[in-house]
């Protein structure tokens, strides 16, 4: 049986040996003092993951006002970029590619992480959701609205985590601008009531993201930089889709034409939006007219439904996450047929190795790749 899915492809330059990709995906390992991965843990999970043509780092925090989730890592300061280092070793010995995932939560965050301050976010809106904190689930509070210096601090904070991602030996970034967080907390109409040059019209509401965007390739590889975005999100941390939101994703993706990115990642709908007003439920073929570079596309993908997908043409790169957690052979399984160990979700967000590195390796060419 053909596999598209198993093929290798070229990213913008960078040889990627399939077209599966692990995608970024939080699991609250991280040493919570420092915020800094742990090589015995992040690096195996990652190493035992490395035959995936790209390996997505989960959300990492690019400075201490975006973090919203407890032991979740940073890459903000030097202890963190040295530890990263190791990390990108072990992926790197075992002949993977890696880029990390750039996170700023906004408003998803909560007073906890903050020393008592109110999180930032684009206008003072509830998003009436829950904040992981070290104490338990907490419910989210009003936060503060951005001034024009907080704007111009955090576009210096992505341009930083850029930076130190590449100095800690990372293949490429993505910059999370999906599921709610700051990014789309200034897309969307619900979240960004602003008067000022970055709110009201959907030029104004999208200047932030590529005001960062155009700061971060100006400092690291245009080709090793990957964004992220959620078109359908609903319901999800606040967001609510209206008559703009679509519209607003396709000035986003067209506007993108201009730009030498390695690629342009996008979800399906996460949940059923087949009856909310003004949605798009099938992401990849609204989408892929619109962009001429690499796309990149998940959400509740299997093996059957990934190599269709690449035959119809609706993406490149084909994303995978809950498999990939239980699955650290995944692209072998595919290779050899094999079933898929199923995942167990109450340790997705828990710490140590239990279901999180201890899940089994069974295909035999999994093996190969590693003599």
């Amino acid at each position: 049986m053909k596999q598209p899915i198993l093929e290798s492809f070229d990213l913008n330059g960078l040889q990627l040996a399939n077209r599966v990709v692990m995608a970024p995906m939080t699991r609250s390992r991280a040493n919570n003092g420092n915020l800094i991965p742990t090589t015995d843990l992040h690096g195996k999970y990652y190493e035992q993951r490395a035959s995936a043509g790209l390996i997505i780092s989960e959300g990492v925090n690019v400075s201490p006002q975006g973090a919203g989730y407890i032991y979740v890592p940073g890459i903000y300061n030097e202890s963190q970029v040295e530890a990263w280092q190791k990390v990108t070793h072990q992926i790197h010995e075992a002949k993977g590619v890696f880029f990390m995932q750039l996170w700023h939560v906004g408003r998803i965050s909560h007073p906890d992480f903050l020393n008592g301050e109110k999180p930032l976010a684009p206008s003072a809106i509830n998003p009436n959701t829950q904040s992981f904190t070290p104490e338990g689930m907490k419910d989210t509070v009003t936060p503060q609205a951005m001034t024009l210096e907080d704007i111009e601090r955090t576009k210096n904070d992505f341009v930083q985590a850029a930076k130190n991602a590449f100095r800690a030996n990372c293949d490429g970034i993505e910059i999370h601008s999906s599921n709610g967080y700051l990014f789309q907390q200034f897309f969307n109409k619900c979240s960004n009531v602003r008067d000022d040059q970055y709110g009201g019209s959907i030029e104004n509401r999208v200047r932030f993201f590529f005001e960062v965007l155009d700061a971060v390739i100006r400092e690291v590889p245009e080709k090793r930089v990957g964004v992220r975005f959620n078109p359908s999100a609903h319901n999800i941390f606040g967001i609510e889709i209206d008559e703009e939101t679509i519209p607003t994703f396709e000035y986003i993706i067209k506007r993108l034409n201009n730009y030498d990115l390695a690629y342009v990642h996008l979800s399906e709908p996460f949940t059923d939006v087949s009856k909310v007003p003004y949605a798009v439920s099938n992401i990849a073929e609204h989408f892929r007219p619109l962009y001429q570079g690499n796309l990149m596309i998940n959400g509740g993908f299997d093996q059957q439904k990934g190599n269709e997908f690449l035959e119809k043409n609706l993406a490149d790169l084909i994303c995978y996450g809950k498999p990939f957690i239980s699955n650290p052979d995944l692209v072998e399984r595919f290779k050899e047929n094999l079933p898929l160990t199923d995942w167990d979700k109450e340790t997705f967000y828990t710490q140590g190795s239990l279901g999180y590195t201890d899940y089994p390796i069974v295909s035999k060419s999994h093996f190969l790749n590693k003599i």
